[in-house]
């Protein structure tokens, strides 16, 4: 019995090709949907921690790494949108009332939010 290459112990399969096995490096891990966050996060990954960021595109973990950061996120972000307007009172009644400064008060909000989500 012939004994495991580096690759298959760290959990990596082959596949014959005639009479050559190659790896196999189709990754299975490529229908998620990326959203903004998730595309800040790959950037920041990039940028900052490339050896994360090569380990997970590699392991074919990385969309969907991107996929939970993105949902994740998103989760903050509307959490946070929603506790600042009830904070604050923006409700239905000002928004009827004065649309403008409904409009004001939320782009305020959702500036804010967004800046807590990129700290986290």
């Amino acid at each position: 019995m012939r004994e495991k290459s580096l690759y298959e112990q760290l959990n990596g399969s082959y596949v014959s090709v005639g009479d050559v096995r190659v790896p196999a490096l189709i990754s299975v891990d490529t229908n998620y949907e990326i959203g903004f966050w998730g595309q800040r996060h790959k950037e920041y990954l990039k940028e900052n921690h490339r050896v994360i960021y090569y380990n997970l595109l590699t392991s074919g973990k990385l969309n969907s790494y991107l996929h939970d950061m993105d949902i994740r996120a998103k989760e903050q972000y509307d959490l946070l949108v929603k506790q600042l307007t009830e904070r604050q009172g923006i409700t239905e009644q000002l928004k009827s009332e004065n649309q403008m400064l409904w409009v004001q008060k939320m782009n305020n909000i959702a500036n804010q939010a967004r800046e807590i989500v990129f700290e986290i």
